[in-house]
């Protein structure tokens, strides 16, 4: 389990005292297995609270916890976190280190990494991470620069994934529409977990969500305006368009 207990975070220095925290007295848990998906707008504190769950930083204050084990551990107990946590990076190339694909697998045979796509080179980061077979993968905005379709397949791969082997998938993003098939969605404000439910949940708080600078998907909104135009059999919120189309359908 991956356990946050009352976190806050600080990227201040002493000469910086004022400075808001990135984090302020987080407390949340993520099952084995879970999948969760991590919403807000920039410097909300999402990609921090990603790094403090895979030890890259340490909480100013309060506990992360890794199936039990402290991330301001060292030696022994730092590798096995960071054994059990993988991480994703936005940019594929902060990622790749090695001059070739083969050099970290073997899923492009022995292209150069440069002669890749930023898409091709985000499934080989991930492929990479996915080796290492961890408990808990972190997605941390891997979608920002690929297109909706090379997001939507390396999304599929994932969750396929997370479903055969158990695995927890954390997926940090902006995009509303990523985030409909996930068991849970965590919303993120200025340092705080605003919200934590399902999706439906989740969206069915449109105007909260505007309110700080989110919206709902698009399909979401297409079924609102439909259920107040007068289809009351459709349900308040619509997460997929097969979803709308399979209630059309049976209204008729």
């Amino acid at each position: 389990m991956l356990e946050v207990n009352n976190v806050t975070f600080s990227y201040s220095t002493h000469e910086e005292q004022d400075a808001p925290p990135a984090l302020h007295e987080v407390n949340l848990s993520i099952l084995p297995g879970e999948t969760v998906a991590i919403i807000g707008h920039n410097g909300s504190g999402k990609s921090t609270l990603a790094k403090l769950l895979a030890a890259i930083l340490k909480p100013t204050s309060g506990l992360v916890q890794v199936d039990g084990l402290h991330t301001d551990a060292s030696g022994e107990d730092l590798w096995t976190i960071r054994q059990r946590v993988g991480i994703v990076f936005q940019n594929p190339d902060d990622q790749l280190v090695a001059s070739t694909v083969i050099d970290d697998l073997e899923a492009y045979a022995e292209m150069a990494i440069k002669d890749l796509s930023i898409g091709q080179k985000q499934q080989v980061a991930i492929a990479g991470v996915l080796a290492m077979r961890p408990r808990y993968l972190l997605l941390d905005e891997p979608t920002t620069m690929i297109s909706n379709h090379t997001a939507r397949r390396l999304l599929d791969t994932v969750y396929r994934l997370s479903q055969e082997r158990g695995i927890s998938v954390i997926h940090i993003t902006h995009f509303m529409h990523e985030v409909t098939g996930f068991k849970r969605v965590i919303v993120m404000h200025e340092g705080h977990v605003l919200m934590d439910d399902t999706p439906a949940s989740i969206f069915a708080r449109a105007g909260e969500l505007q309110a700080v600078g989110l919206d709902v998907p698009m399909v979401t909104k297409l079924g609102r305006r439909l259920h107040q135009q007068g289809w009351s059999r459709l349900p308040e919120v619509i997460l997929s368009i097969d979803q709308l189309k399979a209630n059309l359908c049976s209204s008729n």
